[in-house]
């Protein structure tokens, strides 16, 4: 913003030398040669413009000289502006200005999106699910000649800026967001954006990459809701497609899927109808009334139960997961979600 107002205050500058010298003038063909004021003006008026008329009173000597001075030095005025035109047009900066003027009023209308603090290899693959789910982002990368060329759908959301420092967060609109990822290759500033994001927002769900062992532990402990490891991940997922292709594909079919075709769903107990809260799954009749089946339950204390009990409550802070077809979880979510 300020680059900008200061290449704006050097467009403005020919403006200014221009009055001037239209002042000069009127003032010099008054003083040299008498003119009248209305004449004088007319005279600087033509003459700098270069359209070629006749002189308005017959000029003295000085007049010609001075005649010839107001000629030359309107030249380099109009060489200067336009040069200073051009360059504010061609290093971008009105276009920047813009841009950011975009970003500030779409991420003000934000509410409950993610925050990707880096569009590396893992940034991208973050964005590729969420805009599958049609889940607003906001993307903040430090390399320009990354965020130049994004052009996804909400490539209006990208903001060039070091994510470790608080104003760029709060800029991307971190009070009102439901989460944040962070895939920067360097574990301490991974770090360092956990510490801001918490401190930021204390009810926000955290992620960040890591990549030395130990990382992890500490990430964690500054807030982190959950760390991922590229490089176990994808050892430990190619180990699981060789023993089991089938089972590990299947789950990748069923995770990565759209809006329009996602078969997987979580539902939370804050989310359910009053009348429902404190029931047992049993109570809730979701295979009858949507043909879903619940494949999982979370408990309070986070431990994750495969195929719960028809008598399992559901109280506070658990978590129900439902396998269904695409009409089954829009049914589903019609039933379960104020």
């Amino acid at each position: 913003m300020k680059k900008f107002i200061k290449d704006y205050f050097k467009v403005l500058i020919p403006v200014f030398l221009l009055i001037l010298l239209i002042i000069i003038g009127t003032i010099g063909y008054i003083i040299i040669d008498g003119y009248t004021l209305l004449n004088a003006f007319y005279m600087t008026i033509i003459t700098i413009a270069t359209v070629g008329y006749g002189e308005v009173e017959p000029l003295s000597t000085a007049g010609k000289l001075f005649t010839s001075f107001l000629i030359i030095t309107s030249f380099i005025t109009f060489a200067y502006a336009v040069a200073s035109v051009t360059k504010f047009f061609t290093d971008g900066e009105l276009k920047q200005f813009f841009k950011n003027k975009r970003l500030n009023a779409a991420v003000e209308k934000l509410h409950d999106h993610v925050i990707i603090c880096g569009y590396g290899r893992n940034g991208k693959q973050a964005a590729q699910i969420l805009k599958k789910h049609h889940k607003r982002f906001v993307v903040i990368e430090d390399d320009e000649r990354v965020t130049s060329i994004i052009t996804h759908k909400f490539s209006d959301l990208v903001l060039k800026g070091d994510a470790t420092q608080d104003e760029v967060l709060l800029k991307a609109g971190i009070l009102n967001a439901k989460a944040l990822i962070t895939t920067l290759p360097s574990d301490s500033a991974n770090l360092f954006i956990v510490l801001s994001a918490r401190h930021l927002n204390p009810k926000l769900t955290i992620i960040s990459r890591a990549s030395d062992d130990g990382s992890d532990a500490k990430l964690k402990i500054a807030g982190a809701n959950n760390v991922i490891m590229p490089d176990k991940v994808g050892g430990a997922h190619m180990a699981s497609l060789v023993m089991k292709p089938d089972v590990m594909e299947f789950l990748d079919y069923i995770t990565t899927q759209g809006a329009d075709s996602i078969n997987l769903e979580e539902i939370s107990f804050d989310t359910i109808p009053p009348s429902l809260k404190n029931k047992t799954l049993k109570d809730l009749e979701i295979r009858n009334k949507s043909g879903a089946n619940i494949i999982g339950f979370k408990t309070v204390l986070g431990e994750y139960i495969v195929n719960p009990n028809a008598e399992t409550e559901i109280i506070p802070h658990s978590k129900i997961f439902v396998l269904g077809a695409p009409d089954q979880i829009k049914k589903l979510k019609e039933m379960l979600v104020e």
